[in-house]
């Protein structure tokens, strides 16, 4: 009797064990992984104009089979823009933007304006984006250009390889660039690294002076022009000039000796066709180097099995003109020159997918915080693109603002709400003041006077008085903005601060 008791005692025993591995193994299967978290690549080029890229400018022949499938695979912003400078180096305020996530008259003095109304928070430098991302646990690595930036939050990164590189060779080009964040990669890969990464990756170029490798030049029919006397040769493998292309702006900008308008190496003063379509080619053999360059990295990320995992953020600090409205430069408040590139791809963005947007380059930091599931600092003002990109909302804004301050004060002035823009210029102590409407939905290209179109709305339309009610809305909006954003300047014809 003793022994079929213990005999039965056994095998309840080994039951109770058998289910509570069972109840234990069906419990631990029950329990979701923990969700790996999205690398960053952050893509900034140096002065590229949204209409230089294919997918902007059907007509473009500039070929960035990289950048392109990076837009087919993600979504393309149609309006993103920079909010401007208070300084002829319009890349400095715009840096400072993307890196704070703050409007332009709420940056540090380094960011062009000197704030005298001390709008900007304490120890700002330790609220951007490497030393947000580093607090949250991402491995943070940065590779740009040197100057013009914002130097107290470019050091927050773990990683900082900068160098300016805007030569033709491997070395003094962007493949330097490109390299810089290979050997980060291939570290990661040789220590095992599993943090997940933030990689800021600059380039100096297509900003000038636009030194392109040989065969790249010799693709879009260009030489590295040195000769300040004599023209560049004429080439038909050269770009053709803009739409808006002009020999000469209709009016002084308003900023004496601009570096810009004056003496980029290759182009200076002049503005005849064979010196633009140059440097048009100049500028397109640079692009395509950046479009080899990211592909390079791009590969390397897939074969570590990282691609599909990792936010791929593409954009430029501004735009730029060679030649559109007669200017050379970046400081101005015309389309080519306002707006920016912007095509994001990554896990759960829709592939395929145009939007509009209204965004700034400052809204980049939340956007970046709320894709990485981190809270955004209170320091921040820009807003989160996220909503946008979910299919949740158009757009953040009804209207955008923008200023170029650099030169004579104040400067010009901009707005855009739904189709229409209003463009003010008053500079040189009064001497220049201009007023400048266009509906953007008839007038894309901003036609004015000098272009010599035949349709009634491609042109300036401030001096029709059919549009006066328009124009009168539209100074109403850009004091409102101007208000509200506060800018420290009022126009000619605005009431006094």
């Amino acid at each position: 009797m003793k022994k079929r008791n213990s005999l039965l005692l056994a095998v309840f025993g080994l039951s109770i064990l058998c289910t509570s591995f069972i109840n234990s193994t069906e419990k631990t299967s029950d329990v979701p992984k923990e969700k790996k978290r999205p690398n960053f690549l952050f893509v900034l080029v140096d002065d590229q104009s949204p209409f230089d890229l294919q997918v902007y400018d059907a007509k473009s022949i500039l070929e960035t089979p990289n950048i392109t499938k990076l837009a087919n695979e993600g979504v393309i912003v149609d309006d993103a823009r920079h909010m401007g400078a208070a300084v002829g180096a319009v890349c400095t305020a715009s840096r400072h933007m993307i890196m704070s996530g703050r409007t332009l008259w709420h940056l540090p003095e380094s960011g062009g304006h000197k704030n005298e109304d001390k709008n900007v928070p304490d120890h700002l430098e330790t609220e951007t984006i490497g030393a947000i991302f580093n607090r949250a646990g991402y491995k943070t690595m940065r590779t740009c250009k040197k100057g013009n930036s914002y130097p107290d939050a470019n050091k927050q990164f773990t990683v900082v390889r900068d160098a300016t590189k805007r030569g033709g060779t491997e070395e003094s080009g962007s493949a330097w660039h490109s390299k810089q964040v290979l050997d980060y990669l291939n570290d990661r890969e040789s220590t095992k690294e599993n943090d997940p990464f933030f990689i800021y990756f600059g380039f100096s170029h297509p900003h000038d002076t636009r030194d392109g490798t040989p065969e790249l030049l010799a693709k879009y029919g260009a030489v590295n022009h040195k000769d300040s006397v004599n023209r560049p040769p004429a080439n038909a493998k050269q770009p053709p000039l803009q739409d808006n292309y002009l020999a000469a702006q209709p009016f002084f900008h308003g900023h004496p000796n601009l570096r810009d308008e004056d003496n980029v190496s290759g182009v200076w003063k002049n503005r005849d066709e064979r010196t633009i379509r140059n440097e048009l080619g100049r500028e397109y053999a640079c692009d395509e180097n950046i479009d080899i360059q990211l592909g390079k990295v791009l590969k390397k990320l897939e074969a570590m099995g990282e691609l599909d995992n990792t936010y791929i953020v593409y954009t430029a600090d501004h735009g730029i003109s060679i030649g559109r409205h007669g200017f050379m430069g970046k400081q101005n408040l015309y389309e080519h020159t306002w707006r920016v590139p912007f095509i994001i791809k990554g896990p759960g963005i829709e592939a395929g997918k145009r939007v509009k947007g209204s965004m700034y380059l400052l809204d980049i930091l939340p956007t970046l915080c709320d894709l990485a599931g981190i809270k955004t600092p209170a320091t921040v003002e820009g807003k989160s693109l996220v909503p946008v990109l979910k299919g949740e909302k158009e757009a953040l804004r009804d209207v955008m603002y923008g200023v170029y301050a650099g030169g004579s004060k104040p400067g010009m002035r901009t707005v855009k709400k739904g189709d229409w823009k209003l463009i003010k210029y008053d500079v040189m102590d009064g001497k220049v003041r201009e007023t400048q409407l266009f509906n953007l939905a008839k007038n894309p290209n901003e036609y004015i006077q000098q272009h010599h179109k035949k349709g009634e709305m491609e042109t300036n339309l401030a001096g029709n008085p059919k549009y006066a009610s328009k124009l009168a809305e539209m100074e109403k909006v850009l004091l409102e903005q101007m208000k509200l954003h506060d800018d420290p300047y009022r126009l000619w014809n605005q009431p006094k601060i």
